[in-house]
């Protein structure tokens, strides 16, 4: 017996280093998104996966290596969303740490999928591993947009993102996209992989061009020419903590801190400016028509012309208040749902426009299977029994040019619709520039930076300049071709005011959208083959 247990000891030893060696890898991975940017870790940890696939012989193994590496990845990267879990009452808080993993054990099945795509491509086809798996991530990364409903947070070409000042090597996402941006992002990984190999055969000048190839790619100073409109903004970030954002007590003083951050200033000059708020930023209902019962407990003075006219007070002459506010969906007398929604007031305390957010956050604002899951106990992070609705998508609001003195045509995504590629523009109405207020008081110190850095790579990929007002920051102007112009930090109440920057032509990524990424995976993929072929020859 004894004999037998320790001749069974190095085999458990090599299987745990089996699946804890992806396992780390993944979560090593995660260090290069917002906010620590350790892109030679992600490099590194892809190039170990590349060299753990290119020895494996089983599919089983190569799809668990696949998988425990997006485990690893997705639960370093998305740990912010344990935070959310503080903020309720239903649910116990150690719940997020349990949603934080279950979430990647599905997300996880992405880079399975990709991690064995390539593999079973090379040994039918004999394409090389690298260029297979940047074809097959990116193609994953796309399905991980929309297959039930999307999570496409931190894409891996994230971690081609400069500093505020700079976007660096994701500049060139207006060509290509995201997606594809993530494919480039292992064939860097690949050339390190290679890298290693070539130095271990002593080919190390090889070896040298291979490894500082990738960093040339990541230091290159891509930026862009800096423009203005003529179009003021007064942009404002409260800097109200999530525990205190509902709390009724707190509605008027809230109110008087966005108030006074927003009153117009000798910068703003005279002519037209928009102000900026963030979502949820007014409690009161703003629309006509409720019955006197929803406007008593959360509406100024219980009438809602009353607080639009207030709200058109703090606009002032010549200013359009863009703020987050509710809208319900009324049946008879009855309360049968809400829409999140972006109102627009002028100084007159008129309603000039609304969008309601179309891509919702599942779990959040509202529940999948409610009449299963709420009998065991589950419900919204966000509390109450009524779901919020849907609304029909990207939608661009024309007023006046703004050369013309008008506000221009503007765009809206609301919190994380902005973390969706190629769905962010109504594309028939092109926008001037984009607003995309949030409240990012859930996501603790992580979850708001890496926020930031895909609104930065939705104003490269689309040309357009996007103006983000939250609650508690990262609040940000951000300019066409992804440079923070501006920035509120994470916990600071303060506003920032300027031009709104001016948006570039349509990028070859406007034009065509996610397909163009796809295209490019499938460019990839067929480079990879006629290489192979001539290699064969």
């Amino acid at each position: 017996m004894r004999d037998h247990a320790i001749a069974d000891g190095p085999g458990r030893r090599s299987t745990l280093i089996r699946v804890l060696a992806p396992l780390v890898a993944g979560a090593v991975a995660a260090t290069g998104f917002q906010p620590l940017m350790l892109w030679p870790a992600t490099l590194l940890a892809v190039a170990v996966l590349i060299g753990m696939v290119a020895r494996t012989t089983r599919a089983r193994e190569t799809a668990l290596i696949g998988w425990l590496f997006g485990v690893g990845l997705f639960s370093a990267g998305n740990g912010w969303i344990a935070t959310a879990f503080t903020y309720q009452a239903q649910m116990p808080a150690w719940l997020g740490w349990i949603a934080v993993v279950l979430l990647a054990l599905y997300l996880a099945v992405y880079p399975l999928l990709a991690v064995l795509g390539a593999w079973v491509l090379r040994r039918r086809t004999g394409i090389a591993l690298v260029p297979a798996l940047a074809a097959g991530w990116i193609v994953t990364e796309w399905l991980r947009g929309w297959v039930f409903t999307g999570f496409p947070w931190n894409p891996l070409g994230a971690v081609t993102l400069g500093p505020f000042d700079r976007p660096g090597l994701a500049r060139i996402a207006a060509w290509c996209g995201t997606y594809a941006l993530s494919g480039l992002v292992v064939l860097m990984a690949g050339l390190w992989h290679t890298a290693w190999q070539t130095w271990r055969d002593g080919r190390r000048a090889s070896a040298l061009t291979a490894a500082v190839a990738p960093v040339i790619l990541m230091l290159l100073p891509l930026g862009g020419d800096p423009r203005d409109s003529t179009l003021a903004y007064t942009l404002v970030q409260p800097a109200i903590a999530q525990d205190q954002i509902n709390n009724p007590l707190l509605y008027e003083s809230t109110f008087r801190t966005m108030a006074n951050l927003s009153n117009r200033i000798a910068a703003d000059g005279t002519g037209p400016r928009v102000v900026l708020w963030p979502e949820g930023a007014v409690p009161d209902y703003l629309r006509p028509g409720y019955d006197p019962y929803w406007y008593g407990a959360t509406t100024y003075a219980g009438d809602p012309a009353l607080a639009r006219r207030r709200l058109g007070l703090v606009a002032g002459d010549h200013s359009l208040l863009m703020t987050g506010a509710t809208d319900l969906a009324i049946t008879g007398r009855q309360v049968t749902g809400a829409w999140n929604v972006i109102t627009l007031i002028d100084q007159t305390g008129a309603i000039r426009g609304s969008y309601a957010k179309a891509h919702l956050v599942p779990y959040g604002e509202y529940l999948p299977m409610r009449d299963w899951l709420t009998p065991i106990g589950l419900s919204r992070l966000v509390g109450g029994d009524l779901d919020f609705i849907a609304g029909p998508g990207p939608r661009t609001i024309a007023f006046a040019p703004v050369a013309n003195g008008g506000f221009g045509r503007v765009g809206f995504q609301i919190c994380y619709e902005i973390v969706f590629p190629g769905h962010v523009v109504d594309r028939a109405h092109r926008p001037d520039y984009l607003f995309n207020p949030s409240n990012d008081g859930w996501f603790g110190s992580w979850g708001p930076p890496q926020h930031l850095a895909q609104a930065r790579l939705r104003a490269i990929e689309e040309g357009l300049p996007i103006l983000r007002s939250t609650t508690t920051g990262i609040s940000a102007v951000i300019d066409a071709g992804g440079v923070v112009r501006q920035s509120l930090a994470h916990g600071v109440a303060g506003r920032v005011d300027g031009r709104v920057p001016a948006a570039r032509p349509p990028t070859l990524f406007a034009q065509t959208g996610n397909m163009l990424s796809l295209c490019w995976g499938i460019a990839v993929l067929l480079s990879g083959l006629v290489a192979s072929r001539r290699r064969g020859r």
